[in-house]
């Protein structure tokens, strides 16, 4: 599947596959090279928000939608609650040239954004393709690399992407999670008034696995107090905090992986009574601690256009997804029912525990493709309070 075409120019950016396809485009941001895993994203807005989002953490992302980067960037839209270069994404993958930014919220260029979080990006190859061989294929791992002089030694970049041990048993939520607690009062932006700050009548511990900003302002504006801990606090020192629920946080890698010492933890947890929402990589933990089982997928969920059924409701709600992981639903105990399902492939994206106010979900409820068909799992966990 190697690019048949090589611009006349020289090209100052290739991505090489595990495969040895190679692709040749035009680099922007970060100068270097780097690995990960290939994935590509549906969604034709939000691509600050993407590649900002740690769960996204070593992976190399393809934009479907030709035209990226032209609203340029703002600090508003990062997703890391703690920003640095491994919650970021890797790379970025562009079908047109970015053209300058034109946007009134716009405080920066892509190119020169990608350069501050040290992402590599490249630009003029055929997405198309790539996204069909992933589609045929499954993600597979990959070094994008840029150089302005364009000189790339393309044996020894096929060399790292086939040496690199890839995503299955990496425990990456360790490299994106909080080091130490801190509290959050910003709720979700509101027109004309942009992000406010409130304070909620119920407490809420979240457990950082690589929380996004918007689900901790969507608990916040579900009237919740949220305090954040790292992934790998003790169950007895979150429960010392007497917290009315424990919010699972979404994240990065292999949940079996990370389970090592979340399993434990959340099992704790759920023997406490504590009421439970978990998002994302929270959700395939939950599962695990539970006694179900986790599966890697061939290509994964990524994209602002997925419809999931939700049992509980008999609702079709259109959402926001970024997994590579699922739940094997075949895997999961008696004492826990099925409550969404993915109606693009029939895969779990969601589960509760029969008679226990514990939840979750596989979908990114605080995302806004539907644009809030998800909000209300968050009202949900406030009730359940």
């Amino acid at each position: 599947m190697t690019q048949p075409y090589i611009p006349t120019k020289t090209p100052t950016a290739v991505l090489v596959l595990a495969s040895g396809d190679v692709f040749y485009g035009e680099g922007l941001g970060h100068i270097g090279d780097a690995v990960g895993e290939v994935c590509f994203n549906t969604s034709i807005t939000g691509y600050q928000e993407i590649l900002t989002d740690p769960s996204y953490a070593q992976q190399i992302v393809c934009f479907t939608f030709p035209h990226v980067g032209n609203t340029g960037t703002t600090v508003e839209d990062e997703e890391a609650s703690t920003p640095r270069a491994e919650t970021a994404a890797r790379g970025a993958i562009f079908k047109a040239a970015v053209t300058p930014a034109s946007n009134w919220r716009s405080d920066n260029e892509l190119g020169a954004w990608l350069e501050a979080r040290k992402i590599i990006g490249i630009s003029g190859i055929d997405t198309r393709a790539l996204t069909s061989h992933i589609r045929e294929n499954g993600m597979p791992n990959g070094v994008i690399a840029h150089d302005p002089k364009g000189k790339f030694d393309i044996a020894a970049l096929t060399e790292k992407a086939r040496s690199w041990n890839g995503l299955v048993g990496a425990d990456l939520a360790e490299n994106v999670m909080t080091e130490a607690d801190f509290d959050w009062k910003e709720a979700r932006w509101v027109w004309p008034d942009g992000h406010k700050n409130h304070d909620g009548l119920k407490k809420v511990v979240l457990i950082d696995y690589g929380v996004k900003r918007n689900i901790l302002r969507s608990l916040v504006s579900a009237g919740l107090a949220v305090k954040v801990v790292p992934g790998k606090t003790p169950a007895k020192d979150i429960l010392a905090l007497k917290p009315d629920g424990v919010v699972l946080s979404n994240g990065p890698g292999d949940p079996a992986a990370t389970g090592a010492y979340a399993i434990p933890q959340i099992q704790d947890i759920v023997a406490a009574g504590m009421p439970i929402l978990g998002i994302c990589l929270g959700h395939q933990m939950l599962a695990l601690a539970l006694g179900g089982k986790t599966i890697k997928m061939d290509q994964g969920h990524h994209g602002a256009n997925h419809p999931v059924k939700d049992y509980t409701t008999n609702k079709v709600e259109i959402v926001s997804m970024n997994h590579g992981f699922a739940v094997d639903r075949e895997s999961l105990p008696a004492t826990v029912e099925e409550t969404h399902v993915s109606l693009f492939d029939g895969s779990n994206c969601g589960i509760r525990l029969k008679g226990k106010p514990v939840f979750s979900v596989q979908h990114h409820p605080e995302a806004s493709p539907g644009p809030q068909d998800s909000f209300y799992l968050f009202e949900r966990f406030a009730d359940a309070l």
